[in-house]
């Protein structure tokens, strides 16, 4: 099958929260390891405080069971103590993938 959704999302560290944005995106990927159906997950930094997540799956299915899963659930309960505002988290249809 071919990778046709994704997930592109956008956070921002509070002040001083830097280097725990930067540890909880990446003890992240121990989590995403356990779900098959998130075929490709990017933890990634934009700037000195913005940091992002971009993941792919082939079925809307798989991605609605990402959404539903350990990490946003995760985000959500530390996110007011580490992220300056709420994610920007967008839904994205792939066009192309090489």
């Amino acid at each position: 099958m071919a990778l046709k959704f994704g997930v592109l999302a956008l956070v921002e560290a509070r002040p001083g929260k830097e280097t725990d944005v930067w540890n909880f995106l990446s003890g992240s990927r121990d989590v995403v390891l356990g779900e098959p159906d998130t075929r490709t997950w990017y933890a990634f930094r934009v700037d000195d405080v913005t940091f992002g997540i971009f993941d792919t799956f082939e079925t809307e299915e798989g991605r609605q069971a990402h959404l539903d899963g350990a990490i946003p659930a995760a985000l959500a309960e530390h996110g007011p103590t580490l992220l300056a505002k709420d994610p920007d988290i967008r839904l994205i249809e792939i066009l192309a993938v090489k």
